[in-house]
């Protein structure tokens, strides 16, 4: 299948299935010019669908413009423009096609943590229309030459492995999808009535409260590629040490080797063998940024690679991620935070999970006939 037909099917999926355009919305459609493929052909499938595209396209090195040069207020001025989009948009598609991945790497951490919490309104009304049904959403990303230099792989590698993580190269994607949202749907709904997960690992004794929330099943929804259950655990619950094996990005910056503590909910004690004074800088955002906002498994089998973009390694079958600061509403998790950041610990080996007491989990598979 050429390139192109991958793409025309990928915007197929994203208009029809992931976000379900319907006649006379507004379909916001944020990227950058490398994207300009995919941005053509999901506009063309939104105007066949009856609904109207309005398309935001970024200027390379202008955030890191800004972040470099601008003044406080100018750092924490949120353009009404953007709150407007937010307010009236049905949908809203971002499309990650980075010139450079690492443009933020120079910027002083507290900069990119004034801009964070001046937008984190901004972002509390998009989740709250979106926590209502007012606003769907889809997050994906276009191949290009940063992203597959980050993974290591060349070009066409990383678009093999992009597209065959978004299963576009079977017969019927969204068939598929919807086969791998039921399993996730069970997982979740067994969950649903757990009250507390522990999770043994390498460097990792962890124990997370989770009665009464709810977990969600990832089916290509809202992140494109999928393959996720994620909650928002009880604040003052975690206890315990977690190693998180991957690298950790984050607006431009690897965080290597992160080691956490947690008493009472917590982080106490944090350490990184590179990038300790970026960790510190984000542990310090806001009184929310030291505790999780969400915690969940990845399910994407298709996945199996570390690409350094949270957008697949958050999925990778085998592996769960905690993120730390701000939680999704519609999982009950309550913490704010300007922060919301994806950190992925490798279950593949040596690694076991119990539920309430119960051995359900082992080396990056929950045992047959747990849900």
């Amino acid at each position: 299948m050429s390139a192109d037909s991958r793409i025309e099917r990928l915007a197929s999926v994203l208009v029809d299935y992931s976000t379900d355009v319907q006649p006379g919305q507004l379909v916001l459609i944020e990227s950058s010019p490398l994207a300009a493929p995919l941005v053509l052909a999901v506009a063309r499938r939104v105007m066949d669908a009856g609904a109207h595209p309005q398309t935001r396209i970024a200027v390379d090195g202008l955030t890191e413009t800004l972040l470099a040069h601008g003044t406080d207020a100018q750092l924490e001025w949120v353009n009404p423009a953007r709150v407007e989009d937010y307010e009236r948009a049905d949908v809203r598609m971002v499309f990650e096609a980075e010139f450079n991945t690492r443009s933020l790497s120079s910027i002083d951490p507290e900069r990119l943590a004034l801009a964070g919490r001046a937008r984190e309104r901004l972002r509390d009304r998009y989740l709250e229309r979106a926590a209502a049904g007012e606003l769907r959403w889809v997050i994906t990303l276009f191949p290009t030459y940063s992203a597959a230099q980050d993974a290591e792989m060349s070009l066409a590698q990383y678009e093999e492995f992009v597209y065959g993580a978004g299963r576009l190269d079977e017969k019927d994607p969204v068939g598929e999808w919807r086969r791998f949202g039921e399993d996730l749907t069970r997982l979740a709904e067994w969950l649903d009535t757990k009250s507390e997960v522990r999770v043994i690992s390498n460097g990792t004794d962890l124990t997370v409260g989770v009665e009464g929330r709810t977990w969600i099943p990832c089916d290509g929804k809202e992140n494109f590629p999928d393959g996720e259950v994620f909650t928002g655990p009880v604040e003052t619950s975690l206890e315990g040490e977690i190693h998180f094996s991957f690298p950790a990005s984050f607006q431009g910056r690897m965080v290597e080797d992160i080691r956490l503590r947690f008493k009472g909910g917590e982080v106490v004690e944090a350490h990184a063998a590179r990038g300790q004074d970026f960790l510190d800088a984000m542990l310090a955002m806001d009184d929310g940024a030291r505790r999780a906002g969400e915690f969940a498994f990845g399910m994407n089998e298709a996945i199996q690679e570390f690409t350094r973009s949270t957008l697949f390694d958050e999925k990778i079958g085998g592996t769960m991620h905690l993120a730390l600061g701000k939680a999704y509403p519609e999982s009950g998790g309550q913490n704010q935070s300007a922060l919301h950041w994806d950190l992925v610990c490798d279950l593949r080996s040596g690694s076991e999970v119990f539920v309430d007491g119960e051995l359900v989990y082992r080396d990056g598979r929950f045992l047959p006939g747990t849900y």
